[in-house]
């Protein structure tokens, strides 16, 4: 099986329920506050395991409590201690999520030791950067460990893996060195600045034509949109009931990048993905609603 590394964030997230997401200067009552464990990278990192691929997560968090029970956690689904970096200075992260009646959210994300991480805190782990066969990143550490982590794996032959959530904008550069981009519609035209169209099959072209060798733009309910070398496909969504949309997308790149590292066509990594995120959105929370593997095969 094929190596999968993951660099990215790990929060403690706390959820409330409420019927409808405040506007501005609206205040609501709410359900009971909830805890758990949340950050995209760690998400990712927990689909990956429980999927069943081999995994390696490289994070940051702080010495507090928050960063010794998300260690802790970590440790619990399958992952190293040792490459949990903990800063002595800054608090780990943490989210705030509000979620509605119909499953929608929104999010204040306090980054913490994740906004910390820099490029000499990945020396200790270069070897095994180089090793893998994949590396997945998201946008919610600083820019600059991402650029420089891609180019390690790109010059050692690693296919770079990147959620660009969330979203910013991404140098020439570093979208040549990517074998596959995942953004989700909003993301996908923001990447594109004055170039984006309202046609999403244009705006992964744009991206393509920068040298992205393969872009997966996810569209919710409205499933997967695949353009890459002489292939523009769309994958269904199933049809579920759909509670928490939190970590659907963690779900599905986390699934997607164990499909691949099996030997799966793009296509069929998108279908795995797809049917994971779908048993993610009918549960709560963000690392909680990630599947096992026995669940998918079913």
């Amino acid at each position: 099986m094929s190596k999968i590394v993951i660099i990215g964030s790990s929060n403690v997230d706390l959820t409330v329920r409420t019927a409808h997401i405040p506007s501005k200067g609206e205040t609501i009552f709410g359900g009971n506050l909830k805890m758990a464990f949340g950050g995209k990278g760690a998400n990712q990192a927990v689909a990956v395991s429980r999927l069943g691929g081999d995994v390696s997560f490289i994070t940051k968090v702080g010495m507090d409590s928050y960063g010794n029970m998300m260690a802790e956690n970590l440790v619990k689904e399958g992952m190293a201690a040792e490459t949990v970096i903990r800063d002595p200075a800054a608090p780990s992260g943490v989210a705030w999520i509000c979620v509605d009646d119909n499953g929608d959210n929104s999010i204040i994300v306090m980054p913490g030791a994740n906004c910390t991480m820099t490029k000499e805190d990945l020396a200790p782990y270069l070897s095994i950067i180089k090793e893998a066969d994949y590396l997945l990143m998201q946008l919610e550490t600083p820019l600059e460990v991402v650029d420089y982590a891609a180019s390690i794996a790109y010059e050692n032959g690693v296919k770079v893996v990147l959620n660009p959530a969330p979203a910013q904008q991404l140098s020439d550069d570093l979208l040549s060195k990517i074998y596959l981009l995942t953004p989700n519609e909003k993301e996908c035209s923001y990447l594109c600045g004055d170039m984006a169209t309202d046609d999403d099959r244009a705006n992964a072209e744009i991206l393509r034509s920068k040298g992205v060798e393969n872009v997966i733009v996810t569209l919710g309910e409205n499933g997967s949109l695949l353009c890459s070398c002489n292939l523009q496909q769309i994958v269904p969504a199933e049809k579920v009931e759909a509670v928490d949309t939190v970590a659907a997308g963690d779900t599905y790149n986390g699934a997607l990048c164990v499909a691949l590292s099996e030997g799966k066509t793009m296509l069929e990594a998108m279908k795995f993905a797809t049917k994971a995120s779908a048993i993610a959105v009918t549960r709560f929370g963000a690392q909680p609603s990630v599947p096992y593997r026995k669940e998918i095969n079913q």
